[in-house]
C-alpha cells in the first residue's frame, strides 16, 4: 500500500508541474492583483479537484476488481495516461511562460476580489475535462486492491493538499523574475520526466492486469 501510494503521489505531483489552464490563471491573477488575492483562485482550483477526487475514487470503488466494467475502466485509464505522458514528452518545452505577461484578458487589480478569484478558480478546474479523466485514471489504478476508508481519505487529502499548496507556491513565486526564469529553463526536463513516469505507471498496470486475467483463465 505504501509503495502504491508513493508511486501515485509522485505521478500526481509530476503532472501538476506541466503548465495548464489552472497554472496560467493563478499566475496571471498573482501578477495582476497580488499573490494574496491569487490564493482565492488556488482554493477554487483545489476544491474543483477535490470534487473530481471524491467522485473518481467513490465511483470506481463500486465495481468489483474482476468485473468487466472495472477492467474496461482500468484499461481506459491506462490508455489515457499513456496519451498524456506522450503529449508531455512530445511537447516538452513548448509551453511558453511568456504568456504570463499581462494582457487585456488579465484580471484587473481593482476588480479582482478574493472571492471572485475563488469562483474563477473553481470554474477553471471543474470545467476542465482533463481533470476528471486524470483522477478516474488514478482511481482505477489504485483500486486494483481494495482500499480501506482510511487509505481513500489519505489519497484524497494528500492530492487536495498538494494541488492547493503547489498553486499557492506558484502564486507567491511567479512575481520573482529569477524564479520564473529558472522554472522556464527546467520545464522541458520536468515535462519529459512527468511523461515518462505516467507512461511507466500505465505500462506496469497493463502488464499486471494482463497477468491477472491470464492466471484466472
Amino acid at each position: 500500500m505504501i509503495q502504491q501510494f508513493l508511486i501515485v503521489a509522485a505521478a500526481h505531483f509530476l503532472a501538476l508541474l506541466s503548465p495548464g489552464p489552472d497554472f496560467f490563471l493563478v499566475a496571471r491573477t498573482s501578477m495582476a492583483a497580488g499573490w494574496r488575492t491569487a490564493t482565492g483562485a488556488c482554493l477554487g482550483i483545489a476544491l474543483a479537484n477535490g470534487v473530481f477526487i471524491v467522485a473518481a475514487f467513490g465511483g470506481v470503488s463500486v465495481f468489483h476488481s474482476d468485473s468487466g466494467m472495472f477492467i474496461a475502466i482500468q484499461l481506459f485509464g491506462c490508455l489515457y495516461l499513456l496519451y498524456v505522458g506522450g503529449l508531455f514528452i512530445r511537447h516538452a518545452g513548448s509551453s511558453s511562460l511568456a504568456k504570463l505577461a499581462c494582457s487585456k484578458g488579465c484580471p484587473s487589480p481593482s476588480g479582482s476580489l478574493w472571492w471572485r478569484g475563488a469562483g474563477m478558480g473553481f470554474l477553471s478546474g471543474i470545467l476542465n475535462p482533463k481533470n476528471a479523466l486524470f483522477y478516474v485514471s488514478l482511481a482505477s489504478l489504485v483500486s486494483r486492491n481494495p482500499l480501506s476508508g482510511t487509505w481513500k481519505i489519505t489519497y484524497g487529502v494528500w492530492m487536495f493538499s498538494v494541488v492547493l499548496l503547489w498553486d499557492i507556491l506558484v502564486a507567491a513565486a511567479i512575481g520573482n523574475k529569477l524564479v520564473l526564469h529558472r522554472f522556464a529553463r527546467a520545464l522541458p526536463w520536468l515535462e519529459r520526466v512527468s511523461g515518462g513516469v505516467l507512461i511507466l505507471l500505465a505500462v506496469m498496470v497493463i502488464f499486471s492486469t494482463a497477468s491477472r486475467l491470464a492466471a484466472s483463465s
